[in-house]
């Protein structure tokens, strides 16, 4: 990087100590990898400190503060960090004292690091946009490091303002604090990319060919979104839809075989339909004694995908009248996972690199 000289010698001067430094002070590209989040324990004060910030998020909860903050402090973090907790103790990673969210973005983004090894210019790092660690001291650092150009990848295929929005939101909030901040920009939604599909597709047929049985049907379920976000506009629904209709070309499948519902919904009010737990309930109650889960809005593994599928749903279709369940992990980092996170990563820092 060279900074001209310009030709009032007061100007010269303020800018000696920037020519100086700029070789090892910028220059360097920052690759974040930014997951949803995770609490940095299953105990009541960082479970409550973790679902506060989650759920004290306007683009997650669309309700009036003078009505939804009273619901928040009153009842619900009093009463689910209880619960969560036991649920995260459930899937706790004991050997890192951690969440499997936080070890999976980890990998990855050691795994990105090591594979951009041909780009010595290029630093990776992960962040959370809930917990730790904060993507305003990933920023942070990346700066630090030298880095006058981030580009941050949200890790969601499918856009949503409940997710790849906020995340876009809070690297900028981060970015205010920040004098000299650097030029951003935000890997966009990968639903429809044929490197996403193949990985999916490729994942699912390993993981049926292990199994003892074969799946009279194979359900994408995503994250659910009240229906209110999806009549006002927010793509999510049609993304998600998109992505199984293409995963079933690939597959060969036909509509009966590969179907969507939604999961996680909260509170009382409609969200996006078919419900997970409902279809599965519905399978084992008409018969059906064999299927298979899969979770491709999730990039990796995590509470929604380990406890609500793996656990709950499949309890719900055993006591249904079904026999035979499977939930088919996250592309997590998989060799699969991380070709789509380097081939979407390389394409968009064309131009930097």
């Amino acid at each position: 990087m060279t900074l001209a000289t310009p030709a009032d010698p007061e100007a010269a001067k303020a800018l000696a100590p920037l020519q100086a430094g700029a070789s090892s002070k910028t220059g360097r590209i920052g690759v974040m990898l930014v997951n949803l989040g995770t609490p940095d324990g299953t105990d009541f004060k960082p479970m409550w400190r973790y679902l506060r910030e989650f759920l004290s998020d306007p683009r997650v909860i669309e309700l009036n503060k003078a009505i939804w903050y009273p619901i928040l402090y009153g009842l619900v973090l009093t009463t689910r960090p209880k619960k969560s907790g036991a649920n995260y103790a459930r899937i706790w990673n004991r050997e890192k004292n951690e969440s499997p969210l936080r070890t999976f973005t980890r990998a990855q983004g050691q795994k990105l690091a090591s594979a951009l090894g041909d780009l010595p210019n290029v630093v990776v790092d992960w962040a959370m946009r809930y917990g730790n660690p904060s993507t305003e001291s990933v920023a942070r650092r990346l700066v630090e490091q030298g880095c006058d150009r981030i580009l941050s990848f949200p890790l969601y295929p499918q856009y949503s303002a409940t997710t790849t929005a906020t995340a876009n939101d809070q690297l900028f909030r981060a970015l205010m604090k920040i004098r000299r901040a650097p030029a951003i920009r935000s890997v966009p939604p990968y639903y429809d990319e044929p490197v996403y599909i193949e990985a999916l597709a490729q994942s699912i047929e390993r993981h049926l060919a292990n199994l003892d049985f074969e799946p009279e049907v194979v359900i994408t379920s995503y994250h659910g979104i009240p229906k209110p976000y999806s009549d006002k506009g927010d793509p999510y629904r049609s993304h998600c839809l998109e992505t199984t209709r293409l995963l079933r070309a690939k597959l060969g499948w036909d509509e009966k075989k590969l179907i969507t519902t939604f999961q996680s919904r909260f509170g009382a009010q409609e969200w996006l339909q078919p419900y997970t737990d409902k279809t599965v309930e519905k399978l084992g109650k008409d018969g059906v004694k064999s299927i298979a889960i899969v979770n491709p809005g999730f990039s990796v593994d995590c509470i929604e995908t380990l406890d609500e599928i793996g656990r709950e749903a499949a309890e719900t279709f055993h006591h249904a009248g079904g026999e035979n369940f499977a939930h088919i992990p996250c592309l997590n980092d998989s060799a699969e996972g991380m070709a789509v996170i380097e081939a979407m990563v390389r394409r968009e820092l064309s131009g930097w690199v």
